[in-house]
């Protein structure tokens, strides 16, 4: 750890040694290496709100970085102080300076001198202070989750918002779980995967498999409809990037997040220290996102759409139970993953409306997006509800009950600004919330990832486009600061999920079981990327 700042009073820093000690998963494993986009934090709102950002910590579960804005807040103070101290030792220096020069010798002239050299080392010595110091408020701000949004309901408890496919779980299903149903049908092998991996991994086998690509298809091909560009992602990323989109080596609870791979045992020990790490994607959210790293997009261009399959990798699948039986929770699976670059909203604070969408499909409900009060929504906004209109086509085309989330504070990871989930329903697991879980999830990170990542927007000097400084502080909810004219702004982010495979797979398979004929009913728009069109599983192989 870092040496504390000389500007902090001893009680600070002990108080700040025992929250980090408590919390050691919050330290950062990796090192940033000198290609790593630099982070411009918004200091100056955490400064002006440092009970706003508490509040909000203790709200999403990061209760040992309340502290960090009032921490950041007395760091900056005493900058300051020591800045108008060395204002006037400056002017000292000045006055030596000009009275040296006209100084012939002598006594005097040695004495400006000495005091002269003092005056430089005082300064070198303030100089080297405020570097740690602005190098300690960075640290304290990167630990910051982002602002939770004004729909995101305050504790544990998420609200529903609206059911897809009836508003209530269908009956008849009985409660045959998904593994049984796949090794009667020879279609999963845990077993296998055991022996060559550990809990947690499955082989997929005859037409599980052949579904599995089937589903890719089905959700890109919605997706591809709307315009949507496609792109397929590599799965070991920069552990800064992943750092950077807010995934961390742990979460706010303590569980282990992300896979780091070794690095080479022949390296030095100088080499390991400065390499890139490299770590397997959780998600296609983490090089999507550092794909624009370093990047301005042109505000014309935007917002900027791509959805891709890729294998994602989780370290914290939890421990064995029902909640983890099966496909439910694993370390490795398939998603399609959808992200959007999106330009920043034209005013500085949310503010809910009673603007309801009701989605085609089969959505019984709707949820506030308009961003001020005069109703009009931003991109992000809109790109957020094309995200779970998606999710909720192709929920429906599959003939699958859902009901739709809004996320409470502590299910927020540090990225998102908001975030709606959806639950499928699973007739074996109707001792666990009902049966309900999670199959996609969508979340607004606002700038967030795009200052952690130097992505900006251009925008053109038209007289009457919208744009900021991106180095300047920002103030307000979002942190507008939106001026007229030409300039830069840091772009805002959406990401959702189009198919988590496995899960969908599994609730597949236990809503279209039929007890009677010992088949599953393969969903009609499945079928088409189906061998022979087929409509049923059991009863003969492909």
């Amino acid at each position: 750890m870092p040496s504390p700042s000389p500007f902090v009073c001893s009680a600070c820093r002990q108080s700040a040694r025992i929250l980090r000690t408590s919390n050691a998963f919050s330290k950062r494993r990796y090192t940033r290496p000198t290609f790593a986009p630099k982070p411009t934090l918004d200091l100056k709102h955490i400064r002006q709100n440092p009970g706003l950002y508490k509040q909000n910590c203790l709200d999403r579960n990061y209760a040992p970085y309340a502290e960090n804005g009032w921490r950041i807040l007395e760091l900056h103070e005493q900058v300051v102080a020591q800045q108008r101290e060395a204002v006037e030792l400056r002017r000292r220096n000045n006055v030596l300076g000009r009275e040296l020069k006209k100084s012939d010798g002598g006594d005097h002239r040695a004495r400006m001198l000495e005091e002269a050299r003092a005056l430089k080392g005082k300064l070198a010595e303030f100089e080297g202070r405020e570097k740690l110091a602005q190098d300690e408020m960075e640290k304290l701000a990167l630990e910051l989750p982002n602002l939770s949004s004004q729909h995101t309901p305050v504790g544990s408890e998420p609200a529903v918002l609206g059911h897809i496919n009836g508003n209530t779980p269908p009956t008849g299903k009985g409660n045959r779980s998904h593994v049984d149903i796949g090794r009667s049908l020879d279609l999963l092998d845990f077993e296998a995967s055991a022996t060559t991996s550990g809990w947690g991994f499955y082989f997929l086998k005859n037409e599980a498999a052949l579904l599995e690509q089937a589903l890719i298809q089905f959700s890109l091909s919605v997706a591809l409809a709307q315009g949507w560009k496609i792109l397929t992602p590599p799965s070991l990323i920069y552990s800064h990037i992943a750092s950077a989109t807010g995934f961390l080596p742990r979460d706010q609870n303590g569980e282990t997040q992300i896979y780091a791979l070794a690095q080479p045992q022949n390296q030095t020990q100088d080499a390991k220290a400065s390499a890139a790490g490299l770590v397997l994607a959780g998600t296609a959210e983490i090089p999507f996102a550092g794909s624009q790293a370093n990047k301005t997009l042109l505000s014309t261009s935007l917002p900027l759409k791509v959805i891709g399959p890729s294998r994602c990798y989780r370290a914290e699948a939890g421990a064995r139970g029902m909640d983890t039986k099966g496909l439910y929770r694993v370390h490795e699976f398939t998603k399609v993953e959808m992200f959007a670059w999106t330009s920043p909203p034209s005013t500085s604070r949310q503010t809910p409306s009673a603007l309801d969408s009701d989605f085609e499909g089969g959505f019984e409900g709707g949820f506030d997006t308009a961003e001020d009060a005069g109703g009009a929504e931003s991109q992000a906004d809109v790109v957020f509800e094309e995200m779970i209109s998606i999710q909720t086509e192709i929920l429906t085309s599959l003939g699958l009950h859902a009901r739709v989330l809004e996320m409470p504070t502590t299910d927020l990871g540090a990225s998102a600004t908001r975030k709606i989930d959806i639950e499928a329903y699973f007739p074996s697991r109707t001792a666990i919330d009902d049966g309900y879980g999670e199959v996609t999830s969508a979340s607004i990170c606002t700038d967030y990832q795009a200052r952690r990542l130097n992505t900006k927007v251009k925008f053109a000097d038209n007289g009457g486009a919208r744009s900021e400084d991106p180095t300047e502080e920002r103030g307000g909810a979002n942190r507008g600061g939106i001026r007229r004219g030409g300039g830069t702004a840091f772009a805002h982010t959406v990401n959702g999920t189009a198919m988590a495979i496995p899960r969908i797979l599994a609730a597949l398979l236990e809503n279209g079981w039929d007890e009677v004929s010992g088949t599953v009913v393969v969903p009609g728009v499945l079928r088409k990327w189906m061998p022979g069109g087929l409509g049923r599983i059991g009863g003969g192989r492909v």
